[in-house]
């Protein structure tokens, strides 16, 4: 197993473990397009939403102390969120003495509410899904086998990548370079193109070992059964209350 999947699984005996990989990962797709199709001006759905969540994490035995540094990854789009109400035009309100755009304030509300609980819902399925489970899982969904290879490479190999990047700045300090200032632009911009082509280099040795080891295009599924008819019961369970919240914020809106 990856070192990546060390830092987004969480190895358990859960019910929700124990769901083969397809019922997740199709439970999570119709959940999340619940979520984004869900009106931004209703604010119980999102609480609904939420509350479902901390079941399932509860269920599942994820602690809040592991999910909620990884809910940080989405930093950057609530600051964007935190500039729409100052960024948007008319009509404005007044909050704590300042004057804030009605519509800004909405769509800032919307990011954060709708991107965290897409992010929980997705680490939610990397917490309890291992990447030995994927293959099998997309091959059963009928995704391209091209994908499927694609998506398992890319969670085995990202590690990897990311240590050598992380070698590759300790080198630049250890030879007097401080990344911390504007004057390391290029020796930054040289660093990630020496990244690419070392990745794009490994990505040809590693193609040509496989296919020396008899590689034929199609990721084994490592035996991993397929879902039964009450596991895909009641892996729809939380999808279905999820789209029946979101008709329900349509109606009385």
């Amino acid at each position: 197993m990856s070192a990546v999947s060390h830092r987004l699984h969480l190895p358990g005996t859960s019910p929700v473990h124990r769901t083969p990989a397809e019922a997740k990962i199709v439970c999570a797709v119709v959940t999340v397009f619940a979520v984004v199709a869900t009106p931004r001006e209703m604010f119980w759905p999102f609480a609904a939403y939420a509350a479902g969540l901390v079941v399932i994490w509860r269920v599942a035995g994820i602690p809040p102390r592991w999910i909620a540094p990884r809910l940080l990854i989405e930093l950057p789009f609530v600051v964007l969120a935190v500039l729409l109400p100052f960024a948007a035009g008319e009509p404005r309100t007044t909050v704590l003495g300042l004057s804030l755009s009605t519509t800004g304030l909405l769509a800032a509300w919307g990011i954060i509410a709708k991107g965290s609980i897409g992010v929980g819902i997705s680490l939610t399925l990397a917490a309890t899904t291992s990447v030995r489970e994927l293959p099998g899982g997309l091959s059963r969904l009928h995704v391209p086998g091209m994908i499927v290879t694609i998506v398992v490479l890319m969670l085995r190999y990202v590690d990897v990548i990311a240590d050598e990047a992380a070698r590759m700045r300790s080198a630049r300090i250890s030879r007097g370079d401080d990344p911390r200032t504007i004057r390391q632009v290029g020796a930054a911009a040289r660093g990630v193109g020496s990244l690419f082509l070392r990745s794009y280099e490994r990505g040809e040795r590693v193609h040509l070992a496989m296919l020396s080891r008899g590689f034929t295009g199609t990721i084994a599924d490592f035996g991993t059964p397929p879902a039964t008819r009450g596991q895909w019961f009641l892996s729809c369970v939380p999808a279905v209350a999820a789209i029946g919240v979101c008709v329900g914020a349509w109606v009385a809106r």
